[in-house]
């Protein structure tokens, strides 16, 4: 009596066993599906979150009078808040449209642009294409291309920085390299802190640097802000003529002693000639500071 009689089927073990096939299969395909359920699930919520952070003009509300003379209202906080993050996108803007720009440049992505006054021609630079169809002039053009690095350095280490303000550091980019520009505004984060870090404050740390700075960018930022706050700590306000009589040390502290009044008043940098007229005015009408200064000429004068 064979094996086949009684359909044992003994001997048969290449077969495939269609019933665990079928089940392992229909397995399978249930968990490629609820992958894939989960998977748009996902999506949609990340849509939808994108969606309700995306900037957007019908997001900012319309201008209207004020509720009251005194403090803001609830509602009033909270159209402050929408207001003052639409204003803050501006920074972000800036380098998102320089890097655009540049990476447009760089690989000529415009060159089957069509033309939009010479039909059937195509965009030849970039600076045509940005001022025809964005409106953007040369010098705009250039000015966002040059700075996008250094906005996009800064927003890594977490700095919101304007435009304004990386455009003083631009120069010293273009001359030392993208970790100086970095390393310089380091510099004024400590010496005022984040949110007092201005563009006139930028300029005046750029004006006290030497001009023979031996500085390599593949340096680390952080060393070269080290490096920097040595020269620093020895250079001379430019703006000051040597022939003064001012001792490199005093004029060092006026600048600080400066910068610590303009903090004090909450403002920018303030010009030399105005606290010159403020101390003339005040010897003049103050008897202390005309005894402060009787005192240190006798103490000279021994």
């Amino acid at each position: 009596m064979s094996d086949d009689t009684f359909g044992l089927g003994w001997g048969d073990e290449d077969e495939p066993e269609t019933t665990a096939d079928t089940l392992t299969a229909v397995d399978t395909t249930r968990e490629v599906q609820r992958q894939q359920t989960q998977a748009r699930l996902i999506a949609e919520q990340v849509e939808a979150a994108v969606e309700a952070v995306r900037p957007g003009l019908d997001k900012i509300p319309d201008p209207v009078a004020p509720a009251g003379e005194g403090d803001l209202t609830a509602e009033e906080k909270e159209r402050l808040d929408v207001c003052v993050s639409g204003v803050e996108l501006l920074s972000t803007a800036f380098w998102i449209a320089g890097k655009s720009l540049d990476t447009m440049a760089v690989g000529r992505l415009f060159r089957r642009i069509p033309h939009k006054l010479q039909p059937g021609e195509y965009y030849q630079t970039i600076e045509e294409w940005a001022w025809l169809e964005h409106g953007i002039k040369q010098s705009r053009c250039s000015k966002l291309r040059a700075a996008w690095t250094l906005g996009e350095a800064l927003a890594a280490r977490g700095y919101n920085a304007p435009e304004g303000q990386v455009r003083e550091l631009v120069p010293l980019k273009n001359k030392y390299g993208l970790n100086a520009g970095v390393a310089l505004y380091e510099i004024a984060v400590e010496q005022h802190g984040a949110d007092k870090v201005t563009a006139e404050r930028l300029r005046d740390l750029v004006k006290l640097l030497p001009d023979d700075l031996a500085l390599k960018d593949n340096e680390d930022a952080d060393q070269i802000a080290r490096m920097l706050e040595g020269v620093l700590e020895n250079a001379e306000p430019k703006e000051l003529p040597a022939s003064s009589g001012i001792p490199p040390a005093v004029r060092r502290n006026v600048e600080r002693r400066a910068l610590a009044l303009a903090d004090a008043l909450n403002r920018g940098r303030i010009p030399r000639v105005e606290v010159e007229r403020h101390l003339l005015e005040a010897f003049v009408e103050d008897p202390t500071v005309f005894d402060a200064v009787l005192a240190r000429m006798k103490k000279e004068a021994k």
